[in-house]
């Protein structure tokens, strides 16, 4: 059955005087220097540092962002950042920290000294960005951009159902007659609160462009119109926000069931900390897009595979006057005189790469919802492989690999198998370990650094020290921190085994060190590990199966933690090291409420609990 929308008629009329106006205005707007990503000056907080071409070169007062190798410790965390004064936060389960400083120290000073700290993969300044949202016409036409994309072919395979979308934005009016059907639980991420209503009209037509409710007789129809929005806001009162709030919103956005995300801000790609966060939900099976800016002129950041930077288009496929481009964009998608809803309940015109990102995050979940077995690298994948090719032929500083085409999408991921799970891929990933070097004497924390590559992708790297598992790293650049006290002095074999999501190994040849520490008498370990039950979260309906899934960590190390599953007081699973995995099959689980527990102990027999309660 095909789905019809006649809001989407009657347009093209009343698109070209409008179109004119737009420019117009643009151009008013360009020379009075307010079309960039509506750039916004520093406020008290917040400090101003040359950008190197970032759309803005504030950050926050008082706090860095760092990524700690794989296996430090907590102990070594802190001791760290507290040479500086600093005090550090994780991000949810990733190992991404935000680092407290108190007033009078140097952020600048603090960050270049832990960036080159080999505790860390990274140290960066929490730099400001800016929403990337240009002019707005109330006088252009209706959803060209829905037939530019072939959604209506598209909506006869997919409509994204079952998908969540999260909107990381300034809220989402949640009571909109075209939103409020699919609205899911969202977070303030800003201010910690559970506020998510839109203060400043922007994050509810982001939301509408997305996933207004399709075929419901009313109001506009947004790409994916049967998939759920999750509103995160991440802005403070003028719109703007920081490296580590957005990063904070991806890691929660991936925690609580966020298969895509969309994020209308501009200078995202510069950000390592929004790197690995973005790698985090890809690595989750969800895919983070962001707008390439509106300051209509090349911007040289690098390219990445960790998010989907989107250019913006107009009616006749050319590049909108005010979109940013450059090598790093991979994607374009219609962004002048957009019709979507408004936070005032009623709809209007919108532009700018802010919501081309939404059309694109839209494309993405009508495909994973087309087939929900493929993972994040085959729908991106798909994406890329099936999208207009514009302008030079292959990817291009314009439009990346070409403008969306939802249509041909969707068809090649309702006929695709995976090729992460598929069991043709056979080809095992290669794995060396490039620092230490063999033979080298070591002490104290030692930095293991491990080049790793695949066919399809890395999805993980242990460290194995011994023979015994110390820690587990799930991004790149796969790095660690060893913590060599823990071993006897004398020679210690070290040795990385790298893994593929089709679950190919290779373990690489073995590095022999000498551990050489100054041997001093050791306190008895008394400090408890630390458990969290990542998946399910409190208050969980169950249904027919259901992912248990738990992470610990110990000042000791990981090698030392023993975990154990309790449903209802009755073991159900136990595992060594950082990760306990279990499928709990609730088919014949009596309705009601019920209990889980993991409990984690270390060697030295300290124990600490996480509990959930689910629903039957």
């Amino acid at each position: 059955m095909s789905i019809s929308d006649n809001r989407n008629k009657g347009y093209a009329a009343s698109l070209t005087t409008s179109r004119l106006r737009v420019r117009r205005l643009a151009r008013r707007l360009a020379a009075a220097g307010l079309l960039a990503a509506l750039g916004v000056s520093p406020a008290i907080g917040v400090a101003a540092v040359s950008s190197g071409g970032a759309p803005d070169g504030s950050y926050a007062k008082g706090r860095i962002l760092v990524m700690a190798r794989a296996g430090l410790s907590d102990v070594e965390l802190d001791k760290a950042v507290g040479a500086h004064g600093g005090k550090a936060r994780r991000i949810g389960q990733s190992g991404l920290y935000v680092v407290e400083l108190p007033t009078n120290a140097s952020e600048v000073a603090v960050q270049e000294q832990l960036a080159h700290d080999p505790k860390f993969k990274f140290a960066e300044l929490d730099r400001r960005v800016s929403p990337a949202f240009a002019a707005n016409d109330p006088y252009a036409g209706s959803e060209w951009h829905l037939n530019t994309i072939g959604a209506p072919s598209a909506w006869d395979t997919s409509q994204g159902g079952g998908i969540v979308i999260a909107v990381l934005d300034t809220g989402v009016l949640g009571t909109h007659p075209d939103l409020a059907a699919h609205m899911v639980p969202g977070w303030n991420v800003f201010n910690n609160n559970s506020n998510t209503s839109d203060f400043m009209g922007h994050g509810t037509p982001v939301a509408g462009t997305a996933a207004a409710i399709t075929n419901n007789g009313a109001g506009v129809a947004g790409v994916a119109g049967h998939a759920s929005i999750m509103p995160l806001v991440v802005t403070d009162s003028t719109g703007g926000s920081f490296y580590s709030v957005i990063a904070q919103a991806i890691t929660y956005a991936a925690d609580h069931g966020a298969r895509v995300a969309s994020i209308s801000f501009s200078g995202l790609p510069y950000s390592s900390a929004v790197q690995s966060a973005a790698q985090y939900m890809k690595n989750k099976g969800g895919l983070v897009v962001v707008a390439s800016g509106n300051t209509g002129a090349i911007d040289n950041v690098a390219p990445t595979t960790t998010m989907i930077p989107v250019s913006s288009t107009e009616l006749n496929d050319s590049l909108s006057t005010f979109s940013t481009y450059g090598a790093f964009v991979a994607m374009s998608a219609p962004g002048s005189n957009i019709y979507s809803t408004s936070s005032s309940g009623g709809y209007g015109i919108y532009g700018g790469t802010s919501f081309a990102t939404p059309i694109v995050a839209g494309t993405i979940a009508l495909m994973m919802a087309a087939n929900p077995k493929l993972s994040s690298t085959d729908v991106e994948s798909l994406l890329y492989k099936t999208a207009v090719d514009l302008g030079a032929a292959g990817r291009d500083i314009y439009y990346g690999y070409g403008r969306v085409n939802a249509a041909a999408a969707v068809k090649a991921a309702g006929a695709a198998t995976s090729t992460t799970t598929s069991p043709t891929d056979t080809t095992p990933p290669t794995v060396a370990i490039s620092a230490p070097l063999a033979s080298a004497t070591v002490s104290g924390s030692v930095p293991v650094s491990i080049s790793a590559a695949d066919n399809v992708g890395v999805s993980k790297v242990e460290l194995r020290v011994n023979g015994a598992l110390y820690a587990t790293d799930t991004g790149s650049p796969f790095a660690f921190s060893w913590d060599s006290t823990k071993v006897a002095n004398g020679m210690a074999t070290l040795a990385a085994v790298a893994y593929d999501a089709a679950g190919n190994s290779t373990t690489s040849a073995p590095v022999a060190v000498n551990v050489a520490n100054v041997v001093t008498k050791v306190a008895a370990d008394t400090t408890p590990p630390s458990v969290v039950i990542v998946n399910p979260i409190n208050g969980t309906v169950a249904k027919n199966a259901l992912s248990v899934s738990a992470s610990a960590t110990d000042n000791s190390g990981a090698a030392g933690i023993t975990q154990s599953l309790y449903i209802d007081g009755v073991l159900k699973a136990t595992a060594t090291g950082s990760s306990l995995n279990y499928s709990w099959n609730t088919r014949k689980v009596i309705a009601g409420a019920h209990t889980l527990q993991v409990v984690a102990q270390d060697a030295a027999g300290n124990s600490a609990t996480s509990s959930v309660q689910v629903t039957k």
